[in-house]
């Protein structure tokens, strides 16, 4: 249990207190070893993820009568600091939400990942959960996740294939997934090509064949990476055929 202290405004000492208890929290090991997971440089507190997770639910209680808006301020307020723990704290309290997501709520996801998103696992966490959550209650907005496969930002790219990691295992979207899927497919960057065949892996959950199909269409020309993610759940005999040059 970590002890908050609501004396102040509310808005100003939640904040206050959770960068308190990332920092109360702090475990060596994992400050020591967070930076080998990602290519990029990153800030970070050095706080395990299940750590993360429990300050995100305590201190997501003092504030769930909050309106929405004023939620996503304080979400907001997270992201900038740039450091990976609060963006995660960020994901959480924005996905605790979902049962209030409207339409315009997309506008509020989009900034947040072209303006903050800067690591796959922050991507991911959002993504996942938040993103993926939002547009299977709003469907149409998977022509803007197309627009995010066009962009520049190599994030946007990244979250247009696993916004769509959840619903693909649910066997939702699958011809929206082959387009994403064409849009990044010559894509040059590691993390953009092992986005978009996580969420071909996924869909093959429900669709096997129909994912091993565009695999052998495709494989001449298909990125290895993005290949051996697309398959990672197939049968032995699939991969041999789909990995055969």
């Amino acid at each position: 249990m970590f002890v908050v202290n609501i004396s102040y405004p509310l808005m100003k000492t939640v904040i206050e207190q959770v960068r308190q208890a990332l920092v109360d929290n702090i475990d060596e090991k994992t400050r020591q070893n967070a930076q080998g997971f990602f290519k990029e440089k990153i800030l970070y507190h050095g706080v395990r993820i299940p750590t993360v997770n429990k300050i995100s639910k305590e201190f997501y209680a003092l504030i769930k009568e909050l309106p929405k808006k004023e939620i996503f301020t304080l979400c907001e307020t997270l992201w900038e600091s740039g450091y990976s723990e609060e963006s995660y704290i960020a994901c959480n309290w924005s996905y605790y939400l979902h049962a209030q997501y409207e339409p315009e709520d997309f506008d509020v996801f989009e900034k947040w990942v072209d303006k903050y998103v800067s690591n796959w696992a922050s991507c991911d966490t959002l993504c996942n959960h938040t993103v993926g959550t939002f547009v299977e209650m709003y469907p149409d907005y998977i022509s803007r996740l197309k627009e995010w496969a066009h962009s520049e930002n190599r994030w946007m790219k990244r979250a247009a294939a696993v916004t769509l990691i959840i619903p693909a295992r649910k066997g939702l979207f699958l011809k929206d997934i082959f387009e994403i899927a064409d849009t990044l497919f010559y894509d040059t960057d590691d993390l953009v090509q092992k986005g978009y065949g996580w969420m071909l892996k996924a869909a093959s959950e429900a669709y096997q064949k129909d994912v091993f199909d565009y695999v052998m269409a495709k494989k001449a020309d298909m990125p290895r990476t993005s290949l051996r993610y697309a398959i990672e759940k197939m049968p032995k005999e699939m991969k041999v055929l789909a990995m055969a040059r």
